[in-house]
């Protein structure tokens, strides 16, 4: 019988590199449904990768809402901070639609030790690291009920890993 251990190390470089296969996948959504403009795809990368930095992400999505705030289609990344992927997959797999009368909304959801920081130290964070949006609560039902989930690619680097999950 034989035994292994898996041990990882991973830095800023190997989070923005799992990233940049997030930021590509954000960058295509935004271009097949016409909802987002290149420089607001920008802005929220930038503020999604440094929470990442800073091991306040806990995961992220991008849907795709009608008019009365129903996801038609979404897509989730789940932080792994001790995964085991040492190289991640190719970023893909985003049929999106340019369905009228929708909108794109990126829907963050914050580590447990981002949530044991008080309001003054979420301010300056956001004042240090020179965030871009004015991020905010969401009431938008996260479930996905109605919609299939399909496990897509993992994204990662040395044991940091980004699994993405569609919803279509």
């Amino acid at each position: 019988m034989s035994y292994g251990t898996h041990t990882a190390t991973y830095t800023v470089v190997d989070i923005r590199k799992t990233f940049e296969n997030f930021v590509a996948d954000v960058r295509m959504i935004a271009r097949k449904t016409n909802k987002w403009t290149q420089i607001y795809v920008e802005d929220i990368c930038h503020d999604i990768v440094k929470l990442a930095e800073l091991k306040y992400l806990d995961k992220v999505d991008i849907t795709l809402l009608d008019k009365n705030n129903k996801a038609v289609q979404a897509v989730r990344y789940n932080v792994a901070m001790d995964g085991r992927t040492m190289k991640g997959d190719r970023a893909g797999k985003n049929y999106w639609p340019d369905t009228p009368d929708t909108r794109l909304n990126a829907i963050v959801f914050y580590s447990s030790s981002w949530h044991r920081l008080t309001e003054e130290q979420k301010e300056q964070i956001y004042i240090d690291h020179g965030f871009k949006i004015d991020w905010t609560n969401s009431s938008i039902d996260t479930s996905y009920s109605h919609l299939r989930a399909d496990s897509a690619q993992t994204y990662g680097s040395k044991g940091y890993e980004l699994s993405k999950t569609n919803f279509n």
